[in-house]
């Protein structure tokens, strides 16, 4: 391969990440044609308010992207709550989704001090303390 056929990262990331907003603007789009009382309907079906579902619609499908990084920094097994308990889970991410110190939480994630700091921000704090012993790892 020379070098000018070579992909640049930067532009292979840029690419991807204005692929990944069309996508999510398409997405939208298609929410907004639907009828109030069908948007009432799926929002029940998922046992979340219009509102909350309007909201986590909005934030796109990776707003509750850090919340398995918190999970493992805490030692809870994803996959052991999943079984145990997927409506707390499935809550879990609906809070983190929604959640606005997702920055104080990136941070910690990446300086590896999450276990520390998360009870000062995170919303999902008391639910991951009363976690049992079935998910930690």
């Amino acid at each position: 391969m020379t070098a000018q056929s070579k992909p640049f990262p930067g532009v292979a990331i840029l690419i991807n990440t204005f692929g990944d907003w069309l996508k999510h603007r398409r997405e939208l789009n298609e929410l907004r044609q639907l009828g109030t009382a069908e948007f009432d309907r799926i929002a029940s079906e998922l046992q979340v308010t219009p509102a909350d579902l309007n909201e986590l619609v909005r934030h796109g499908p990776h707003a509750a992207d850090e919340l398995p990084g918190l999970l493992k920094a805490l030692g809870i097994d994803e996959e052991a709550l999943a079984r145990a308990e997927p409506l707390v889970l499935r809550d879990m991410e609906r809070v983190c989704t929604l959640c606005r110190d997702k920055g104080q939480c990136d941070r910690d994630l990446a300086a590896g001090t999450s276990a520390e700091h998360y009870r000062g921000y995170c919303l999902n704090a008391s639910t991951i303390d009363s976690l049992g012993q079935e998910v930690r790892k």
